[in-house]
């Protein structure tokens, strides 16, 4: 049985004349903690997109666990396993940080709409147990006394962490983190390393990141894609990415000689 848990087989999003990302490839094995990386407008954001069906690929195709993902709709590939994170903080901001974790928890539900109108023990049960579990994933990230608090009210940082907690309570297979360290000051990136090591670990989960914090990604990526102006450059260990001619080019350029 293969031990790959999401493969990208020569995705490609051309907008009109511009390929924004051509001919991309790349595995994820279960429980791996991977990173995708390159330079601004090298086309991170864009794979995330077709990975989880916010755009479909021009050409290739997503598979998660072997199946294709092509003709899915982003919240029919939430239910498969795929969760993620935005760039731009995408929280129910006039919903309390508790209510924000509980909409995720709902999509696993196996109540009707009678057990919702007749508030029948199904109902209460089920709604216990999801509060209690939305609860646990908050006291991960130290949020549990910000439970019923309006999302807006928390700091950016917190904010941040409370939109992975949502993406947990999905029960994903694959996390998909973009750029969760975005505002976060050195001691919060430091601490959002060891969270996101541990409910990897203890989730049992595999995770992709994007991330420009390279000490972040060098720190805890046991593979890490590199892109650059929408193609894949290069894939390795993090001590080959660090020593790699092409991506010391794409970050830092190629000294012309006159």
């Amino acid at each position: 049985m293969s031990d790959v848990l999401l493969e990208a087989k020569k995705i490609t999003m051309q907008f009109g004349g511009l390929k924004a990302v051509d001919s991309v490839e790349f595995q994820i094995k279960k429980g791996q903690l991977a990173g995708l990386i390159g330079p601004n407008g090298a086309g991170k954001t864009t794979v995330f997109n077709m990975l989880t069906g916010v755009y479909q690929p021009t050409h290739g195709e997503v598979m998660l666990e072997g199946k294709s993902l092509k003709g899915l709709r982003p919240y029919q590939i939430s239910h498969r396993g795929i969760a993620r994170t935005f760039q731009n903080i995408r929280l129910f901001k006039g919903l309390t940080v508790l209510e924000n974790v509980l909409i995720a928890t709902h999509q696993h539900v196996n109540y009707g709409l009678m057990d919702t109108l007749l508030q029948t023990r199904k109902f209460i049960e089920t709604e216990k147990a999801l509060e209690e579990k939305a609860m646990a994933l908050l006291e991960i990230f130290s949020l549990q006394s910000k439970a019923h608090e309006p999302a807006s009210s928390l700091p950016y940082g917190q904010q941040r962490k409370l939109e992975i907690v949502r993406a947990l309570a999905t029960d994903p297979k694959i996390i998909l983190l973009d750029e969760p360290a975005a505002g976060m000051n050195h001691s919060e990136t430091h601490g959002l390393m060891e969270t996101i090591a541990k409910i990897r670990e203890q989730f049992n989960l595999t995770v992709l990141l994007i991330e420009h914090d390279m000490k972040l990604v060098m720190g805890i990526c046991e593979n890490i894609v590199v892109l650059d102006h929408g193609v894949k450059i290069e894939e390795g260990s993090p001590k080959h990415i660090q020593n790699s001619k092409r991506v010391i080019e794409a970050y830092l350029g190629v000294e012309e000689t006159l």
